[in-house]
């Protein structure tokens, strides 16, 4: 394994690991005025939400690596106190990429990328039209991480209007695939969260399930299971009965499995386990416990 002391590393280098390494991350596409109401937009990766009561965002504006200035944005940002954070998806991706060029101070981005600027509710800086989600904000604070090349400035805003396509929101939430998110990784890499990308993990969280400590050693050192079977697994409320495992007899599927392999106990343990692995996969962790379970009896 690399093992990496930031002390002795070129920044250009740990900014490439980080980015690499925390990802993917959301992108926001910040839109400020200048003091003379001269509009910018700029994204930013380095980028989450942090609170719902009061609802903050937080996103930082790097000095840049190589010479050590900052962008227009903190300066705007620091005069005004507010900001347009937009979020990016997958339509306007490529506009966005325009938009990170360094143009010179009073260029206007909004006109190099062919996005369009509406006028915000509360603050001054304009939304981006063509993005599904627009957040107005009042910055909250501005924490400076450092005075060197790729140190940050942690920009505190608070969402004091929240603007959300409708044609991204089924029964009051967002669906992620009709957002169509893009989000940030490390140098030219970037991730589209939606369609195959997008996966579920339903676990309760207020119920106490019986952990991964709780499972059989047979389980535990399992051959043919993965971390993530285990995970879900370790997540039921509770072992199957006895009257349970012994209900599994009757299961055709284990029945075929039980004439295949014959008298030979090792086959029959590891055929199980197979079949207890698919049946996870289908959702059926219950079942698959059983199985499981089961199996040691051979």
């Amino acid at each position: 394994m690399l093992t990496i002391d930031p002390q002795n590393i070129p920044t250009r280098d740990m900014h490439q690991y980080l980015l690499g390494s925390v990802a993917p991350r959301p992108i926001a596409f910040a839109s400020t005025v200048d003091a003379d109401g001269n509009a910018n937009i700029a994204p930013y990766s380095f980028f989450n939400a942090f609170s719902s009561n009061p609802p903050i965002l937080v996103f930082s504006a790097n000095r840049r690596v190589v010479d050590n200035t900052t962008k227009d944005t903190l300066s705007n940002i620091e005069t005004t106190r507010e900001v347009v954070i937009n979020v990016v998806n997958h339509s306007i991706v490529r506009q966005m990429a325009v938009a990170s060029i360094q143009f010179d101070t009073g260029v206007s981005e909004f006109a190099k990328s062919g996005l369009t600027p509406i006028p915000s509710d509360v603050v001054k800086p304009f939304r981006i039209k063509e993005s599904p989600v627009q957040m107005e904000c009042k910055v909250k604070d501005i924490i400076t991480l450092g005075d060197e090349g790729g140190a940050g400035h942690l920009i505190i805003c608070n969402v004091v209007r929240m603007h959300i396509d409708e044609n991204a929101i089924d029964n009051g939430r967002i669906n992620p695939h009709k957002l169509d998110l893009v989000g940030r990784m490390g140098r030219a890499y970037y991730t589209r969260a939606s369609g195959d990308a997008v996966f579920t993990v339903v676990q309760p969280v207020m119920k106490v399930s019986i952990g991964f400590d709780a499972l059989p050693e047979s389980v535990r050192n399992s051959h043919v299971l993965s971390g993530n079977d285990l995970g879900i697994l370790a997540g039921l409320h509770a072992l199957p009965t006895a009257e349970e495992v012994e209900k599994v007899r009757e299961n055709e599927a284990v029945k075929a499995l039980i004439q295949t392999c014959g008298d030979d106990k090792n086959a029959l343990r590891t055929r199980l386990h197979h079949y207890a692995k698919t049946e996870i996969g289908k959702g059926n962790k219950e079942l698959a416990m059983s199985v499981l379970s089961f199996s040691d009896k051979f």
